[in-house]
Parts: structure tokens; C-alpha cells; sequence
């Protein structure tokens, strides 16, 4: 624990627990919205497993990032996660969406 404090500049085990809070509602909540997202635009598991897996982690990328930042405002720790959001787009290859 304390390695990864260390690594992510945080002070309190505190801190470190509502960052995990965050990271496990964004992720069961952007699993939760992409099924009805995929029926919502006509996928379902009979166009192939590949296929459908696939379209279906496209929709949940989107809605984990922007859910990501939202729960880390609601949770008062917005500045940690715009930052790792930042990170995160840039090792995606998506760093020009942000001018530093």
C-alpha cells in the first residue's frame, strides 16, 4: 500500500480507500449501461461473441472514462482522477484531447 501512495502522490489510507471505492462503482457502472447500450443499437450476442464483445468493450471505454471523473468529483477527489484520466488518454494515444 504504501508503494502505491507513493506512486499516485496520496497522503492517507484514507484517500487510498475512496480511490478504490471510485475505480470499483465507475467500473461495475459502465458495465452495468453498456448492455442496454449495445441492445439500444441493435447488438446482441447472435452477430458472433467476437463481434459482440468487441463492440461491447468500445461502448463501456467511453462511458468508464467519463463516469471515472464524475464519481471522483462526487467523491471529492476530482484533481487525482482528471490526472490519471490525463495519463491514461495519453498511453491510449489520445493525449492531443488535452492541452497541458
Amino acid at each position: 500500500m504504501k508503494k502505491l501512495k507513493e506512486r499516485w502522490g496520496i497522503d492517507s489510507n484514507w484517500q487510498l480507500i475512496v480511490i478504490f471505492i471510485v475505480f470499483a462503482i465507475t467500473g461495475s457502472t459502465s458495465a452495468k449501461l453498456a448492455g442496454p447500450l449495445t441492445e439500444a443499437i441493435g447488438i446482441t450476442d447472435a452477430v458472433g461473441a467476437f463481434i459482440y464483445w468487441t463492440i461491447r468493450i468500445l461502448i463501456v471505454f467511453p462511458i468508464y472514462q467519463v463516469l471515472l471523473v464524475f464519481f471522483g468529483w462526487l467523491f471529492g477527489e476530482f484533481h487525482f482522477f482528471w490526472t490519471f484520466e490525463k495519463k491514461m488518454l495519453k498511453r491510449f494515444g489520445l493525449g492531443f484531447l488535452f492541452k497541458d
